[in-house]
């Protein structure tokens, strides 16, 4: 069975040109030319990957990833003018895996469409149940929220992603370039450093009644625990 790839652009030689390479290599394709038009597309066609364009009329690409369902949510690489850093770590807090800075060359986005593709397949050999519960805490992986002691707690999708991974896999120690691998999915600019910032803000939102289940590891990463002791 094909995969499904959704191109959003508003640019209609860019959008064509992309879907037409796409399509030469065997992808089943759809075009959206701004972002009300994306979700929607999202919605019905169902896309495993969105080439999402962050300047678009209506809804720009990061209104968008903010406005993606948390179930069946593609993966997602934009595509901007814009070289600078803020803009491409700001799409990557908002759930984004991938940035390409236009103009680029078509070969590299098939091969980075592709990578990404085979890195979701990967990451299903790592999924947690739908449903973690450890204490008060509560993780459902299907709607992808947490409430802890019954209360709601809001995470950006990178602050999901590492959360579910580290506390669906207890006691398995992960090395930061594992975790950035595995929730990121590319060379990230930040680097390793930045794992240690999610752990950090996970544990600050999770409070000091949770902030345990998350160990360091001195030396290699962290894991998750089962135990809040």
């Amino acid at each position: 069975m094909s995969k499904r790839i959704l191109v959003a652009d508003d640019e209609p030689g860019i959008a064509s040109a992309i879907a037409y390479a796409l399509q030469r290599e065997g992808f089943e394709v759809q075009v959206a030319s701004d972002g009300e038009e994306a979700l929607a597309a999202v919605a019905a066609f169902q896309p495993h990957v969105l080439l999402l364009d962050v300047m678009m009329p209506k809804l720009n690409g990061f209104d968008v990833c903010r406005r993606l369902p948390t179930s069946g949510r593609p993966g997602v690489i934009l595509l901007t003018v814009k070289n600078d850093i803020v803009d491409k770590v700001l799409g990557l807090e908002l759930g984004a895996d991938d940035y390409m800075t236009k103009p680029f060359d078509i070969r590299e986005l098939l091969a980075r469409t592709n990578a990404l593709l085979r890195r979701l397949e990967a990451g299903k050999a790592v999924e947690p149940a739908a449903g973690i519960e450890i204490g008060g805490l509560l993780i459902r992986t299907d709607s992808r929220t947490v409430t802890a002691d019954g209360s709601a707690i809001e995470l950006t999708p990178k602050e999901f992603d590492l959360l579910a991974l580290l506390l669906g896999k207890p006691d398995r120690v992960f090395s930061r370039d594992e975790l950035l691998e595995l929730v990121w999915g590319i060379d990230y600019e930040g680097g390793t450093r930045t794992v240690d910032i999610h752990v950090q803000r996970l544990r600050k939102k999770l409070g000091a009644q949770h902030a345990a289940l998350l160990q360091t590891v001195f030396g290699v990463g962290y894991k998750g625990t089962a135990s809040r002791t």
